[in-house]
């Protein structure tokens, strides 16, 4: 892990110490009905109130070439894939151009990640630094598909090659947000973020929910991580 994490875990989140090591294999606790219900319901409100901002990005998008949403399949709590919809922030082949790119590939893991990614767009580029290309998962979570916080919701090909602590990321609803995003973002490698996802799963609460939305706002304002 690094410095930043473990004082995350400890000071800020608070997550009992006998349940931080790797081997987690507590069963996780469940989200109710109602739980998932104020969920949708705090979804629909923040899509109300951003609706200014979603309307101008989407202009802005559709002004930069090509469509406004980029569609692509995700997989979900229990292994169950959907599409996923985010503001589209890279030229419109992107996939296309990807193979090209594998080998400066700077991510850990089945994880692509490039700093200096050639195929973002110059609206791209502002979006992505503070999660705004994220916005139009609100929908999923209004849908019951994903959750506000949760683990990040993973690409078929990279839950090919999951070990059995990568799995149990499945084992709860995808979320806008999670325990390594305010822990890093994509500065952390593989490991520290399969780690925090599992102690996630693991120790799930409400509470632990309220306390890394908070932590969300400040790690999206300071925009470090995010590429």
């Amino acid at each position: 892990m690094t410095a930043a994490a473990p004082a995350l875990l400890s000071e800020t989140i608070s997550i009992p110490a006998q349940r931080r090591p790797m081997d987690l294999v507590t069963t996780p606790r469940r989200a109710s009905a109602a739980y998932a219900v104020l969920n949708a319901v705090a979804a629909l409100l923040i899509l109300l109130l951003a609706a200014p901002v979603l309307i101008a990005v989407a202009i802005a998008v559709k002004l930069d070439g090509g469509p406004v949403f980029f569609r692509q399949t995700r997989v979900g709590h229990d292994g169950r894939e959907f599409t996923m919809l985010k503001f589209r922030s890279m030229v419109v082949d992107a996939e296309a151009k990807l193979a090209a790119l594998m080998e400066q590939n700077e991510g850990a893991g089945p994880l692509f990640k490039m700093t200096r990614d050639p195929r973002i767009t110059r609206v791209g580029q502002i979006i992505r630094k503070f999660s705004i290309d994220e916005l139009p998962q609100l929908f999923h979570v209004v849908g019951g598909t994903m959750a506000l916080v949760g683990p990040r919701p993973a690409l078929p090909r990279e839950v090919e090659l999951y070990c059995p602590m990568a799995k149990r990321r499945l084992e709860a609803k995808p979320g806008l947000t999670g325990l390594w995003q305010v822990s890093g973002r994509s500065n952390l490698g593989w490991d520290e973020s399969i780690r925090l996802d599992a102690i996630y799963v693991a120790t799930w609460t409400p509470v632990l929910d309220v306390k890394i939305l908070v932590r969300t706002v400040g790690a999206v304002l300071r925009g470090g991580g995010a590429y």
